[in-house]
């Protein structure tokens, strides 16, 4: 076949060479001008397509917002004639339903605006001088990237609701007011200001200092940073905070809400001379209780003079010294706004708030009587009184509150951007609005969206069984019957003793119990009962069962039956000690009942299955201090679990068979801690406790225990899965 298809080539070669060498050239010659033209329509079209993406345009539905991608100089410019026409100065009376066009939003699924940014543009005159000194600011660059990255935005100009100018008028210090009316009214689709927004944080200029921006801006939203009763238009302007530098710039972790070194404290350095005087009476009444800060004399001014404060030559860290206050004072400047009140709320100290008609950012949504405290400017001299007249746990609760309302609506200019643009979707489509609840509780647990925190919700496969973790100090014979009768569980795939004696060995490998599955004696450097919950990497399986050095009663049948349990909800604490918490009317706070009830919230991990992923949690996601409380009072580590549980997944515990009783019959008295009357209230105090630093009571009461199913029926006992479950 391959010789007669060579031999078929060459008579095909011989064949078309007998026609004479003038027919080859031309064929060279046709095909290469063919190859030539076709290679420069490629080359021409690569290079038209380069020049569109690259060259500088303004087609509105094309825009990119971070100066990462973009530089500013590469906008194009747009020089404003000097009879271009200014707008309307601003209408007062403009409210959603005069001034604004809904029907631009019309009805959309996700009950979503769509917002339209203009291109990138350079304003000015007709000598070529900037309409802004500054350009475009950082912060006006953030928030313009936050609104393009978000579900609101769109880059088609026919589908959007809501226009944002690309004109920085954050700061009106840096602006030149006609110019930049005149550079509003140049937009292609500004229709008088019909449906634009305008972010504004630094209003007015002397010696007035005006609480509304300037610019003559016709009929256009303004979220503004300093508006007064006087100029704010309610339901259509969004009052907005000034936004701190700070924020970015010093990490302030959040502490926990309770007593702090001083009780008031002022930190403004630019004050009216009257209150600074009235304030420093109020120190001479009060002593250590307040602080009365200043800016510091002494230092060079710049960056390390902005983040210092000084008391009688003393120096403080600025903002690190507010957090050591329970009140922080904000008294209204040359403007109503000032950023010292998004600094207090990063904080976690309560803002007093002394600044007559001042309207407080996002009023129209939060409830500022939660986080804060406003009193009228002529009520300085009894600011102390008022103060003190605040119960303790009304205090804590509105630390906390300050925290998370600078957490979700202060710390960014995201965080600012998306709130407004929240607030004014909430007008237009107000059967979707977010509720009062959604705005202003912190989201700890919302019952009815709580997800699994495992990945899959299936059920575990028996195959790789589960890791028993025991927790044990000196108790050597208790804990080797422990470990015998875990040992005889089907399922146990690995034994781990955690070893919290530091001032002891434990006892030698020849004297432990022969087991059938591996073990291993994991020493801590430190007796803390936390060291029970660290997610070691000797833990393989998804399933833990926790217990004590004590728990000697457990049979091997109930302990199987806790883990099958356990596979069918392994984002549960399956367990078998079962406890309550109840509320005390009388002391008005959390009770813990260990008592035989009808009632289950808790079930002690001194025999628990759980998931491993709650190991990892408890190390180094629990809130606040409670790890370092557990650890200190040497206590609680099993309640603690509790809270993280439920706090996560919005379950119950699930208690498994009848089993009441758990006392180590051989253990001495001083050894049963859960019998002693200090260690029952110690442990009602843990309950208020984590309480207060979850900020809620996740604890969930259920009526109902896991048994086998035929457990008790008159059945043979040779046919039962399960057929020593035990007494009580």
């Amino acid at each position: 076949m391959g010789l007669a298809l060579e031999r078929l080539i060459m008579c095909a070669s011989v064949k078309y060479g007998s026609r004479g060498p003038a027919l080859i050239p031309r064929m060279k010659t046709k095909y290469r001008i063919y190859y030539i033209t076709l290679f420069s329509v490629v080359l021409l079209g690569l290079i038209a397509t380069g020049m569109f993406q690259f060259w500088p345009h303004s087609i509105e539905s094309s825009a990119e917002w971070s100066l990462d991608r973009r530089s500013v100089h590469d906008a194009p410019l747009v020089r404003i004639p000097m009879s271009s026409p200014i707008p309307e100065r601003g209408d007062l009376s403009c409210r959603m339903h005069t001034c604004f066009d809904v029907y631009r939003c019309g009805y959309n699924p996700k009950n979503k605006i769509k917002v339209y940014i203009y291109p990138l543009q350079r304003f000015v005159d007709e000598v070529g001088v900037p309409i802004s000194s500054t350009g475009l600011s950082r912060e006006y660059n953030d928030l313009l990237s936050a609104i393009s990255d978000s579900d609101f935005y769109t880059d088609d100009v026919s589908r959007a609701c809501l226009f944002i100018p690309s004109i920085d008028v954050l700061n009106q210090n840096s602006l030149r007011i006609r110019e930049t009316a005149q550079a509003l009214a140049m937009l292609p689709r500004w229709d008088k200001g019909m449906n634009h927004l305008l972010f504004n944080m630094l209003p007015g200029g002397p010696p007035d200092y005006n609480t509304a921006l300037d610019v003559p801006r016709d009929r256009a939203l303004l979220a503004g940073g300093g508006f007064s009763t006087w100029t704010y238009r309610q339901g259509y302007d969004v009052s907005i905070p000034v936004y701190s530098p700070l924020s970015v710039e010093v990490d302030l972790p959040e502490r926990q809400p309770g007593p702090r070194r001083y009780f008031i404290l002022s930190s403004q350095t630019a004050i009216h001379r009257e209150y600074r005087v009235e304030l420093e009476r109020l120190k001479e009444e009060n002593g250590e209780a307040l602080l009365l800060l200043d800016k510091c004399s002494n230092l060079s001014q710049g960056l390390a003079s902005v983040r210092k404060r000084c008391y009688k030559g003393q120096v403080y860290d600025y903002p690190q010294i507010l957090q050591e206050s329970s009140f922080c004072v904000v008294l209204r400047g040359a403007r109503l706004g000032q950023a010292t009140l998004s600094d207090v709320l990063q904080a976690g100290c309560v803002p007093v708030i002394m600044a007559d008609s001042y309207i407080l950012p996002f009023s129209e949504v939060l409830d500022w009587k939660r986080a804060s405290v406003v009193i009228p400017e002529e009520k300085l001299p009894e600011m102390y009184t008022i103060l003190k007249s605040i119960p303790h746990r009304q205090v804590e609760e509105m630390q906390r509150q300050a925290r998370w309302f600078w957490e979700a609506y202060f710390s960014s200019m995201k965080a600012i951007g998306m709130t407004t643009l929240q607030i004014i979707n909430d007008r237009i489509y107000p059967y979707a609005a977010l509720t009062y609840e959604e705005w202003n509780n912190p989201p700890v647990v919302k019952w009815t969206s709580v997800n699994s925190p495992l990945f899959l919700p299936l059920i575990p496969p028996r195959s790789p069984g589960f890791t028993a973790v025991v927790l044990t100090y000196d108790r050597i014979e208790s804990l080797f019957r422990v470990i015998t009768e875990i040992s005889k569980v089907p399922s146990l795939a690995k034994l781990l003793v955690v070893w919290n004696n530091q001032n002891k060995s434990p006892p030698e490998e020849s004297l432990w119990p022969k087991v059938a599955v591996p073990l291993k004696v994991l020493r801590t450097k430190e007796n803390k009962l936390s060291n029970r919950f660290f997610p070691f990497d000797e833990i393989e399986t998804e399933a833990v069962l926790a217990i004590d050095d004590d728990i000697i009663m457990l049979t091997s049948d109930e302990l199987q039956f806790g883990y099958e349990v356990w596979r069918e909800f392994p984002d549960r604490l399956v367990g078998y000690p079962g406890r309550l918490h109840l509320w005390d009317h009388e002391m008005g706070k959390w009770k813990y009942e260990s008592e035989w009830t009808n009632e289950v919230s808790m079930v002690l991990t001194g025999a628990a299955f759980y998931h491993k992923y709650f190991n990892y949690l408890y190390t180094y996601k629990m809130p606040g201090d409670i790890k370092n409380w557990v650890d200190a009072h040497m206590n609680c580590e099993d309640i603690a679990m509790n809270f993280l549980v439920a706090n996560i997944t919005g379950k119950a515990p699930i208690k498994v068979t009848p089993r009441k009783k758990f006392k180590c019959p051989e253990c001495t008295a001083i050894d049963g801690l859960s019998l002693d009357q200090t260690h029952m209230v110690e442990r009602s105090e843990c309950i208020n406790k984590f309480a207060s630093v979850f900020a809620t009571m996740p604890l969930k009461v259920v009526e109902h225990r896991a048994d086998p199913v035929l457990y008790k029926d008159d059945f043979p006992e040779k046919l039962k899965s399960f057929p020593n479950i035990g007494s009580l």
